[in-house]
Formats: C-alpha cells, sequence, structure tokens
C-alpha cells in the first residue's frame, strides 16, 4: 500500500479555537460529569468545533426534514475513498459493509457471528475498558494477553493465550485494538501479519476495533487489519466517531475481509435499526470533505504532544510517558510518585484534575492514569501544573 502524507491545510488548529466559558456550556458527559473547578482530561471528546463540512450537512438535513431511518451505501463509500487516498488500501468492499450503532457494539455483534456463550475473547492489555464490560455482558470470558514492557503486542504472550482460549476445543475471538487504546501504539504490518497468522493457527477469529485510524501521526502508517496477509478472515470496526468528534451522532461500520462476507451476512437485521440517519450524513460528510480540518487538528494534536512531554519533564519528571504514534491519547506510568495504584483519584481530588484511572484497563493499569491531549495547549499547561502541585 502507498500512504498519502498528511498536507499542510492551512485551516486554523481547531484545539486553540474554543475557550473553557464556551466549552462549560457544553451537556455531555465531559462537561457535566464534575464540578466546574475541575479541568477534564479523560474521556474521549475533543475540546474543538465541528468541521464545517459536517456542521453543514446535519443543517441541511434538518433544514429539509430528513431525520428518518438511515439507507442506502453513502457511509460506506466515503469510508472506502478515504481509506483509498489515506492508507492507499482499495480492498474496502463496499458489499461486505453494514451500518451499525457504533464501533463498540458493532464488535459485540460481530463476535457474537463468530463465538458462542462461554468462549473466550482475547484482549491486550491494557486496553479501552468496554472491552472488559461489553464482553463479560454478552456470556463470553475475557482473556488478556499483555502488552510488552515496549507496550507493543508480544507475540509469544498472544499465542499463549490463543493456545489456552481453545484448548477445550471452543472457539474464541481476538478483540484486537488497532491503533492501540490507550498506548497510542500503531501496530506495524509484520505485527499485523504475525497476529493474523497466529489467528490462523489456532483458530481464533480476529474483530479488529479500528476507530482510531484517522488519528494516526505524519510519519507512522496505519495499516488496516484485512489488508494483511491472512486478515481476510477478520472483521473490522470504523468510523469517523474519535477523529471528528462525532461521538453524539451515532454511526459506525462493520467491515469483513473477502472470507467473512458470509459471516456478516449474517447480521441480524435489527441491528441496522440502531445507527442514527443524521451519525451516517455526518460521518460520511466527515470522510468526504473534512479532511483539511482533520489535517489541522492532527498537527495540532502533534504540537500537544510535544508540550506535553516538555510539560512533564518539567514539572513531573516522575512521570514515565511513551508518547504515542496515534489518538489523542496519554498513558502515563505514574508509578514513581508514590500516590499509590490510583492516582487518577489523587489528581482528582487534590488537584482537581480529572484523568481516566488506569484500574479498569486490565493487567498493567495499576500506577497508571489516561490523560485526554485534545484540548487547548493552555489548559494543557495548566493541568499539568495543577498534577504537579499535589506533590507539593
Amino acid at each position: 500500500m502507498t500512504r498519502i502524507p498528511h498536507e499542510t491545510s492551512g485551516e486554523p488548529n481547531p484545539l486553540r479555537a474554543l475557550g473553557l466559558d464556551t466549552l462549560r456550556r457544553r451537556t455531555s458527559m465531559k462537561w457535566r460529569t464534575y464540578p466546574e473547578d475541575v479541568l477534564p482530561l479523560w474521556v474521549a471528546e475533543m475540546d474543538v468545533p465541528l468541521a464545517e463540512p459536517v456542521v453543514r450537512a446535519v443543517t441541511d438535513a434538518l433544514a429539509l426534514g430528513d431525520t428518518g431511518y438511515p439507507a442506502g451505501t453513502a457511509y460506506a463509500e466515503a469510508l472506502a475513498d478515504f481509506a483509498g487516498k489515506r492508507w492507499g488500501w482499495a480492498g474496502l468492499a463496499v458489499e461486505r459493509t453494514a451500518i451499525v450503532p457504533d464501533v463498540m457494539l458493532g464488535a459485540v455483534e460481530m463476535i457474537k457471528l463468530v463465538t458462542g456463550p462461554g468462549d473466550a475473547v482475547v484482549v491486550n492489555t491494557p486496553v479501552y475498558p468496554p472491552f472488559f464490560e461489553f464482553v463479560t455482558h454478552m456470556d463470553r470470558q475475557v482473556a488478556q494477553a499483555p502488552l510488552g514492557p515496549d507496550l507493543r503486542i508480544d507475540p509469544g504472550t498472544l499465542e499463549e493465550s490463543f493456545r489456552r482460549a481453545v484448548a477445550d476445543g471452543r472457539r474464541a475471538a481476538f478483540l484486537l485494538c488497532s491503533p492501540h487504546n490507550p498506548t497510542g501504539t500503531v501496530h506495524t504490518a509484520e505485527e499485523l501479519s504475525t497476529v493474523a497468522r497466529l489467528a490462523e493457527r489456532y483458530g481464533v477469529r480476529v474483530v479488529a476495533d479500528e476507530i482510531h485510524a484517522p488519528l494516526v501521526l505524519d510519519g507512522a502508517d496505519f495499516v488496516p487489519y484485512l489488508s494483511v496477509p491472512g486478515g481476510e478472515s477478520g472483521l473490522s470496526l470504523m468510523s469517523a466517531s474519535k477523529a471528528w468528534n462525532l461521538a453524539g451522532l451515532k454511526a459506525a461500520l462493520a467491515i469483513a475481509g473477502p472470507a467473512a462476507g458470509a459471516d456478516l451476512a449474517r447480521l441480524p437485521e435489527e441491528v441496522s435499526h440502531g445507527p442514527s440517519h443524521l451519525g451516517v450524513i455526518a460521518h460520511s460528510a466527515a470522510l468526504r470533505d473534512g479532511n483539511a480540518w482533520l489535517d489541522a487538528l492532527l498537527a495540532g494534536l502533534d504540537d500537544n504532544r510535544s508540550l506535553l512531554s516538555d510539560l512533564l519533564a518539567e514539572y513531573l519528571p516522575g512521570i514515565v510517558h511513551r508518547p504515542g504514534e496515534a489518538t489523542y491519547l496519554a498513558w502515563l506510568d505514574c508509578r514513581a510518585l508514590g500516590l499509590g495504584d490510583d492516582p487518577a483519584q489523587v489528581f482528582l481530588h487534590r488537584g482537581r484534575v480529572a484523568l481516566n484511572s488506569g484500574l479498569p484497563f486490565g493487567t498493567g493499569g495499576a500506577g497508571h492514569v489516561r490523560l485526554n491531549l485534545a484540548t487547548a495547549p493552555e489548559v494543557l499547561t495548566e493541568a499539568v501544573r495543577r498534577m504537579a502541585a499535589v506533590l507539593e
């Protein structure tokens, strides 16, 4: 595949567009969970205005009264075009896609297609907490395959997890997070090919959560799992939700590899009733016309990653931080600070900064926090200063 480099968009940095007074008027989870004196750098919402093409598409739909049920393949066509231009991937077949309510609910439906109650679902920890919650809720067993010390997939650990998952003759799935949340790791083509070989060897079906795929820094290459040798039997979930801040406009796409089309065809028809028609319109517009805005965001996030590294070196040198190549999330190892297994609680109560506790992320999460970088540089600076004041 030939990746198209990010372009200099000429658009202003959306992370610098909104002040705290404006943001605190929002009524979403990020801004209503904690009191106003708390800086919220936790849940995956960005402090940005929406891309103008998205606003225009949704506004036009509302003006027309186009608020019915979703139909057609415009979303899948927009994603296929985006994938071809952005990742050099021409293998996203529109006929092997299905609209689902969101990525996590879509992952649940894919896992149901390839496993049964009581079967194991392997995950690489530390990982996005809903992986545990949704898997156990549908009566599957979570099998942890921890990342290595370098925060990358450990093939030996993964193979052992696969072997145990199928040892009693049961089916198993691997819920792959790519790029990885919370570490920001971008899996290489070689790593994903190894995953595919192991999955084929042990008969494990791969379901890839690729929601953060558009949020990869220039210089790193996102590789769709379905594009690697052996990935033909995989299932993927993608969405414009994270990259364009559209979590409240529900819509995602399930994508089947060439050898998994029959599995996707068994998806219950009622699943397609969950996505929002306005969500489909918004996500399609983002993928089709929101690339300049995305490039400006990526440049701003890159600046914020560098800023965070500088701030930590100055104020909190005891924190270990490996800047990720993707997402707008930072995984911070706070164990040297002596704040216990859940430093997020200390930073919240003493510093008035809301971060995600590392504990719900599974093995490797104790003593860690996840910080949301998608905010104004001034807010990020104030947050780190408050965190440092906890240690004084």
